[in-house]
């Protein structure tokens, strides 16, 4: 592998930084031929038989001197893009992005590149987005609580995916398991009436969870009254959806619980930032968090370890989960379909400081 006598001396470092250090120009460099080098920087199968000496100094050349492979040529070459589109519901602190930091460690660990829009639970947005990113050669998606009126046409794993569809792996949270959770919880710590806060409309969750909600609660004995239960409202359309939207909307929806004047010793908000924003409603009532009020979230995002109280909570394994989606659909890109159409995940209770067995506020 090495170039015969006559060849021209390599030249220095320092005159190639000044240039675009093509593979061509790489190989030249370390006097090697360019299939030598492109197979090591590849990764190709036959790299194996390559000496260790000389694909450390191989990469050691490539990155002293900036060199950059050609993605577009490896792309025409193999006829494939190396990237996948990534649909969320929107970008902010909370579950997608808990998610999508599980879906880029695990793409960029295989060197596939992504591209991100927001589709705002917008069944539109959905189908046009999938369109453009099909367009731009994409070669399967991800999406991130999105519901999907038919199948999509290239390889799809879909994070909180609840339907049926050809060609579509889901990933979910054992919705039953967690609702088990959260509700023993409060009923050993004697709550018996509970307030809820279900999902907005257009959540790909919102019925799954609810439903197991209300079947956690009958086997336990807690009765679900329609009094003490609000649905929240997702505005998605007004381009406000956000962490901030979010708290706005749980500190509006405890007000009116508030207001019907009927009583209640604890709240299961559909996910944490309602339950932030319930938190700040009770306060601003007068009432103590967890002395007057229990609040159990749902999610465990980054910031509920860490509020006034801490929020007691129902971990999703949203990393996890972002990770699972990347690593099956790399995998079916590879020709491995032998998944189910639904990939169920576990969750855990987080308990914290936002909860406290009724009997206190009795006490108080």
């Amino acid at each position: 592998m090495k170039r015969g006598p006559g060849k021209s001396p390599t030249r220095g470092e320092g005159d190639l930084r000044k240039k675009r250090v093509t593979l061509k120009v790489l190989a030249e460099h370390l006097d090697l031929s360019p299939a030598t080098v492109s197979i090591v920087l590849n990764d190709a199968p036959v790299a194996a038989s390559i000496p260790r000496e000389t694909k450390a100094r191989i990469f050691a050349a490539a990155a002293a001197l900036g060199y950059r492979p050609n993605h577009l040529a490896r792309s025409l070459r193999r006829k494939r893009s190396f990237s996948v589109g990534v649909l969320v519901p929107e970008i902010s602190e909370g579950y997608a992005a808990g998610v999508m930091s599980g879906v880029e460690h695990h793409l960029i660990e295989e060197g596939y590149f992504y591209l991100v829009a927001s589709h705002r639970s917008r069944p539109d947005l959905v189908d046009e987005y999938l369109r453009n990113l099909d367009d731009r050669s994409v070669e399967g998606f991800i999406l991130v609580a999105a519901q999907l009126p038919r199948p999509p046409r290239l390889p799809t794993v879909a994070v909180a995916g609840h339907k049926r569809l050809d060609g579509v792996t889901n990933v979910v949270l054992d919705h039953d398991h967690a609702a088990r959770l959260a509700l023993e919880h409060l009923a050993e710590l004697g709550h018996e009436r509970i307030a809820f806060f279900k999902g907005h409309p257009h959540s790909a969750d919102t019925e799954d969870r609810w439903q197991a909600i209300v079947d956690a609660a009958g086997s336990l004995g807690l009765e679900v009254r329609p009094e003490l239960t609000l649905q929240l409202a997702g505005n998605f359309t007004s381009g406000l959806f956000s962490a901030e939207e979010g708290y706005r909307e749980g500190h509006a929806a405890s007000r009116e619980l508030l207001a019907r004047g009927a009583e209640f010793t604890a709240l299961f908000a559909f996910n944490d930032i309602s339950a932030i924003g319930a938190m700040r409603a009770f306060r601003d009532a007068g009432l103590q968090v967890p002395l007057d009020v229990s609040i159990v979230g749902f999610d465990d995002i980054q910031s509920a370890a860490f509020q006034n109280p801490s929020l007691t909570t129902v971990r999703q394994p949203l990393r996890e989960m972002g990770e699972t989606a990347g690593r099956i659909l790399l995998e079916r890109l590879a020709g491995n379909d032998a998944f189910p159409d639904f990939v169920t995940v576990e969750p855990e209770l987080m308990v914290r400081a936002s909860t406290a067995p009724a009997a206190v506020r009795a006490a108080a």
